[in-house]
């Protein structure tokens, strides 16, 4: 990503909006209450699985641990933490796809492969979150080990969270509507399903220009708006036609992981979700389960009680501030974004210094609850299908 120098003034950002509007749209989704769990259900999914078992980046059996190294596109590294991506999801039974491709770059031609994940594929409706899995390619030691940490291994660490905590919770709603077993209520909400997408090639091979960046994004974003849906989807979709159209909103995470993150709303048309995540941080830390250690290390540190990560939102928001991210090519092309970026940027950004130690396990901590109650009350799960899940030794929560 980039940050260009000041805040865009209004009146392109005006012309940026109403012209975005014109262009194809992602399925349109009115303003909401979501989902409110109780309190018990939120202290169990909050809790189980342990939160920390899969982004303490000194844990060898972490996500987090094997995707923290150097992973430029279009190298043996980038390929191995693909892979890793790819077996744990589809381990979980999800639909995983490589979407491989070529581009010139000012170092030639590279290949990238953004792994595109989907819960259930026949679904009409998805809500997309998001992350890069690429580090930033440096031609020379040592910045050539450049592991990128909040930028943005712990995030993509975050998604597969995600994708285990929900998991049992996404099966038990597609056993039943395997048997048609749903009632009217679940019947709608199934019809939108979770998806991840972990993009290639966000970074810049040198400077930061429309053709060096954010290779990926503008691949899939591109390859969407012209590909259709199944004639069922359409339907289901009231007509519309394209990849892009089944869209509801694009999450898209980023430099999170190090300590107190600042998140501001960008887009009027996802204030809701961003108040929905601030609730559910709110609910979260009302409960306790933010009150944690404070630690960069496996030794411990100072305890510590917590404040939001986000900033309160204003009436109507100037605030782009020309971040470049992999959400740029999907808001041209008119889709609901709620990107989820700490601004300022981390003072370790593009620094060698970006590794294992810029990060705050409790922070990290606090993103995946978020994450997790705010997905799945997005979803309207149901809870009560994770009483039926057995869990084995290694999920119980951490003690440390």
């Amino acid at each position: 990503m980039w940050a260009s120098v000041g805040l865009l003034p209004c009146s392109i950002l005006t012309l940026l909006f109403t012209s975005t509007a014109t262009l194809a749209a992602s399925f349109h989704v009115e303003p909401r209450s979501l989902t409110t769990f109780s309190d018990t259900d939120i202290v169990s999914l909050g809790t189980t699985p342990d939160p920390l078992k899969h982004i303490d980046p000194y844990n060898p059996h972490s996500h987090l641990y094997r995707i923290l190294i150097p992973r430029a596109p279009d190298t043996e590294n980038n390929t191995f933490v693909r892979n890793h991506i790819v077996t744990t999801l589809r381990d979980l039974d999800w639909h995983v796809e490589e979407d491989a491709f070529e581009d010139n770059t000012p170092y030639g031609k590279k290949r990238f492969t953004n792994v595109i994940a989907t819960k259930d594929p026949h679904a009409p409706r998805r809500i997309i979150l998001s992350a890069h899995f690429d580090s930033k390619f440096f031609p020379s030691a040592p910045m050539n080990q450049f592991v990128g940490a909040t930028d943005s291994a712990a995030p993509c660490a975050m998604l597969l969270d995600l994708a285990e905590a929900l998991n049992p919770m996404l099966d038990a709603r597609m056993h039943r509507m395997d048997h048609d077993q749903l009632d009217d209520e679940e019947q709608e909400a199934s019809e939108t399903t979770l998806q991840l997408v972990f993009f290639d090639g966000e970074e810049a091979f040198e400077n930061w220009t429309d053709t060096d960046s954010v290779y990926g994004a503008r691949h899939l974003a591109e390859r969407w708006s012209s590909e259709f849906v199944s004639p069922l989807q359409a339907r289901k979709l009231r007509g519309v036609a394209t990849q892009l159209d089944s869209i509801e909103h694009l999450v898209l995470l980023d430099l999170l992981g190090a300590k107190q993150p600042i998140i501001q709303s960008y887009y009027t048309s996802t204030a809701w979700l961003f108040d929905g995540m601030v609730a559910a941080e709110h609910r979260l830390g009302l409960l306790g389960l933010f009150n944690e250690q404070s630690t960069t290390n496996a030794e411990g540190g100072e305890w510590h009680t917590w404040s939001s990560f986000f900033k309160p939102r204003t009436s109507f928001e100037h605030q782009s501030g020309g971040i470049q991210d992999d959400h740029i090519p999907f808001v041209k092309r008119g889709v609901n974004i709620l990107h989820v970026i700490a601004n300022p940027f981390p003072r370790v950004w593009h620094t060698i210094n970006d590794d294992a130690t810029a990060l705050d396990l409790p922070t990290m901590k606090r993103w995946t609850l978020i994450f997790r109650i705010f997905t799945a009350e997005y979803l309207r799960l149901r809870m009560s299908d994770r009483s039926s899940t057995r869990l084995v030794k290694d999920e119980l929560v951490s003690t440390s």
